[in-house]
């Protein structure tokens, strides 16, 4: 197998490029036995193989009223919130921001590829483009200057939205601004594929989007001969005030008619699921994961990982190569912008 413009913890930059090409022996789609999950996690994950069959392409379902019961932590409360407004600890302070100028931003073309050639490129935050069996996929696509309620990004979209090719398809981890935004998927064609959530498909029906597969942790969807598993994520949910959790959070492992897997986070603090992942999907090889948003720890923690537990999650996801996000695009907290 060989790469182009690897990707680690820490060496990433906007418009950097990552591509796999086709391992010498595919890997199988095939899952082992789970059996040291805990207990209190394993309604939510089936305890043994195969993976799910695939669900229909924009099949309509119910879903309960809450997915509270998916939280791995609970939300903070009102104690924790005073604490956070007192401190005031949201941005960096002038030390902080003042390595700005310094981040890395290497636009370039997207690679040429083709069907047996696995190719990521990051266009900033948790937005990539994703070459994968002949598809080409956009994750949480935010292309917008800024999003709400979080002052203009820091650094300039890696990927203009001029040069992509056709998208053939968009996943979404979930439905906070800086990961579902409205500005960008308003410019898709609305027959484009969307790939979401539970309970986040009536968000993209009411804005005309024509083929919207919702799904549940651990079910699937394929698109020409792409398959498409939405794996849990320690996260919530929340886009308005009176939605919290409401629709579900979560992850995404991408795999090839070949064998050949991308697995893409979305947004999660580090935990358990990690490992459950790499068991019932192995031979992962990269891991697109989130290592922002982190500090402070007291506050961040339970929903959003550091550069260590980062590391911690692609070893226990079992992943021959890792690429970090979530990072140099939006100031969301209080970490250093280079601190990665």
């Amino acid at each position: 197998m060989t790469q182009q413009s690897t990707s680690t913890a820490g060496s990433s930059a906007a418009g950097s490029r990552t591509t796999v090409r086709e391992p010498d022996a595919p890997t199988a789609a095939t899952t082992v036995p789970e059996t040291d999950a805990p207990a209190a996690a394993s309604s939510f994950a089936p305890p043994f193989p195969p993976l799910a069959e695939p669900r229909p392409l924009g099949e309509r379902r119910f879903w309960p009223r809450t997915f509270h019961d998916r939280l791995t932590a609970p939300l903070p409360g009102l104690k924790a919130m005073a604490r956070f407004a007192r401190e005031g600890s949201v941005r960096p302070g002038r030390e902080g921001l003042a390595d700005i100028p310094r981040l890395p931003f290497e636009p370039a073309p997207l690679p040429r590829v083709d069907a047996r050639t696995v190719a990521v490129s990051w266009a900033g935050h948790a937005s990539w483009v994703i070459r994968i069996g002949g598809l080409t996929v956009l994750t949480d696509p935010v292309w917008s200057r800024r999003i709400l309620g979080t002052p203009a990004r820091i650094t300039p979209v890696g990927i203009a939205w001029s040069a992509l090719p056709r998208v053939d398809a968009v996943v979404i981890s979930h439905n906070h601004y800086d990961h579902l935004d409205a500005p960008t998927l308003r410019r898709l064609p609305r027959d484009t594929p969307v790939f979401v959530p539970a309970g986040l498909a009536g968000w993209f029906r009411r804005r005309r989007f024509t083929q919207v597969t919702e799904l549940d942790w651990w079910e699937a969807a394929e698109l020409n001969g792409v398959r498409f598993d939405f794996v849990p994520a320690h996260h919530w949910s929340k886009r308005t005030l009176t939605d919290t959790c409401r629709s579900l959070w979560g992850g995404w492992v991408l795999t090839a008619p070949d064998g050949q897997r991308v697995h893409f986070a979305g947004d999660t603090g580090y935990g358990h699921w990690f490992s459950r992942i790499g068991r019932r999907y192995p031979g992962i090889d990269l891991t697109l994961l989130p290592i922002g948003a982190y500090d402070p720890r007291w506050w961040l923690s339970d929903v959003h990982c550091d550069p260590e537990e980062a590391v911690r999650a692609a070893q226990d996801l079992g992943a021959r190569r890792m690429a970090p996000m979530h990072w140099g695009t939006f100031v969301l907290s209080a970490e250093p912008v280079l601190e990665r």
